[in-house]
């Protein structure tokens, strides 16, 4: 341990600037809560954020918006020479995406159709969205920044939550590159195997550690004196501000300042400063920060409600499987009632009414698990993990039950449950939607006609023609972010990104999106 003289002996010349340990004029990275733990050249310029309307389609006729024909001064970062070659976890096999499906785009345009794509959104657009992040593809024309577009699907990776793909993506990459390794570093804090990521961050030759990670990584492995001699010469030397220090000298030795007055809470929290507030007893709450932090919730240092309101956040964004959910939900017995008690417990009924084989104890829970699934965003992850027990089931022969009909449909079993006539028969609408032909189908309520219209509708000519043109994967953003515009309300864009996805080949996410849309919009 430090002693206390060494400690005070840091704070003699202490400086008061900001938290910060970044010029303020520098461009944040698209992911603006990263740790500051290696030290880097300078930043990768940002990419534009297309308008709505260029997401959707190019406009031949748009004038040109440049005012001079002269090359702009752009700064750029090269991560290391030339980027591997399709790099991806998901083989085309898996995906039924081609494996050029980028390779005729432009990065920068890629890499700003990926930011604008909303996260807050259906789960079957969710779901296409980590395809095509994960898709082992090959890499699109990156003349002045090899390697940015991969770390634009890392970062949307992050963006959803989805710490351990984003793991598995940098280390298939080999994080051994500075914007590389600040991902991964960050994704281990955040999971708990920072010990790994110091080890690594001591052996790799190339990446230079900020101030503050070697500390924290030199007192993680136990050499607390070369920590603090760490900690006194960056302050000395102007490397490490003041709040910065105070939380590091806490984070040395937290018992020299038990009674005195906590910390104030960074103006802005990353996955090192929120380690090292925990270490020293003073957690930060994970309301209101990124998604990705949920993910130091569901640690079993936690309470069991907090990890299900951790596991329930993720959940809404697909960055936690339907079986880790499930698994949290059904750990304990509930001794309390209301919110997220309420949910285990009508999992557990579920659970119990499945093996009992009780048909009218079945379609109680199941009408009780609907309503509180459905009201916090969890029902498709649900549906999908009970579904095919409910289809081997003899309640699913037997029982015409419209909210067990509604939970197959937003499961993988959707379109087996619409072949069942009994379920047909509650909602032939949606039964033909599941088929995949609603032509004929009376559309006589809310957004029906919406969907009947869309699946008649025809696609955007342009975004097919791109896809014929080898750039399947820049067609299919414009036609999520088009779609995703009549999610919001446009209609007439509904039924154009609906159309075109389904002529691109993406006949099952479409269909999904519109059961989706009817049932839980």
């Amino acid at each position: 341990m430090v002693s206390r003289s060494a400690i005070l002996c840091v704070f003699m010349s202490c400086a008061t600037p900001l938290w910060a340990q970044t010029d303020d004029n520098a461009p944040l990275s698209a992911i603006d809560w990263l740790s500051e733990s290696v030290e880097q050249p300078e930043v990768l310029a940002a990419a534009p954020v297309l308008g709505t309307q260029a997401t959707r389609t190019p406009d031949a006729n748009e004038a040109p918006v440049a005012n001079s024909a002269a090359t702009p001064s752009v700064s750029v970062q090269t991560l290391g020479g030339p980027a591997p070659r399709a790099l991806g976890l998901l083989p085309p096999s898996a995906t039924g995406l081609p494996a050029d499906l980028w390779g005729q785009s432009d990065a920068t345009t890629l890499i700003a159709l990926l930011q604008a794509e909303q996260i807050d959104t259906l789960p079957a657009i969710q779901e296409l969205l980590k395809t095509l992040t994960l898709a082992e593809a090959n890499p699109p024309m990156e003349a002045a920044t090899p390697g940015a577009f991969f770390l634009a699907r890392v970062d949307k990776l992050l963006d959803f939550g989805a710490l351990e793909p984003a793991q598995a993506m940098l280390e298939s990459a080999s994080a051994d590159k500075p914007e590389l390794f600040r991902r991964w570093f960050d994704v281990s804090l955040l999971t708990g195997t920072e010990d790994g990521a110091c080890r690594a961050l001591h052996d790799q030759p190339d990446i230079a550690p900020t101030p503050s990670a070697r500390i924290f990584c030199l007192a993680r492995s136990g050499d607390w004196s070369a920590a603090a001699l760490t900690l006194n010469t960056g302050l000395a030397l102007g490397d490490i501000d003041a709040p910065t220090g105070a939380l590091l000298a806490r984070f040395l030795d937290p018992d020299l300042y038990e009674g005195e007055p906590e910390l104030d809470q960074p103006d802005r929290t990353t996955p090192l400063t929120f380690r090292m507030f925990e270490a020293i007893g003073s957690s930060l709450t994970t309301v209101g920060l990124p998604r990705a932090f949920a993910h130091a919730d569901l640690r079993a240092n936690v309470g069991w409600k907090g990890q299900l309101e951790a596991a329930e956040r993720l959940a809404r964004a697909g960055a936690i499987s339907d079986n880790a959910l499930i698994g949290l939900y059904t750990a304990r017995v509930p001794a309390a009632s209301g919110g997220v008690w309420e949910r285990a417990k009508a999992v557990s009924r579920v659970r119990a009414a499945l093996v009992d084989g009780n048909g009218d104890d079945m379609l109680f829970a199941l009408n009780n698990l609907w309503d509180e699934a459905q009201a916090v965003g969890v029902a498709v992850p649900l549906a999908r993990h009970f579904a095919p027990d409910l289809m081997a089931s003899t309640v699913a022969d037997q029982r015409a039950d419209a909210i067990l009909f509604k939970l197959l449909l937003l499961s993988d079993q959707y379109e087996q449950a619409a072949l069942i006539d009994a379920f047909a028969q509650t909602d032939p609408f949606l039964a033909a939607v599941a088929k995949g032909d609603p032509s004929q189908a009376h559309a006589g309520r809310g957004q029906y006609p919406l969907i009947r219209d869309a699946f008649a509708a025809e696609p955007d000519a342009t975004l097919v023609e791109m896809a014929a043109n080898g750039r399947t994967g820049e067609a299919i953003l414009r036609s999520i972010a088009t779609l995703q515009q009549g999610i919001d309300g446009d209609q007439l864009a509904f039924k154009e990104g609906f159309a075109t996805l389904r002529a691109l080949g993406l006949e099952d996410v479409a269909r999904r999106t519109a059961l989706q849309y009817l049932l839980l919009e």
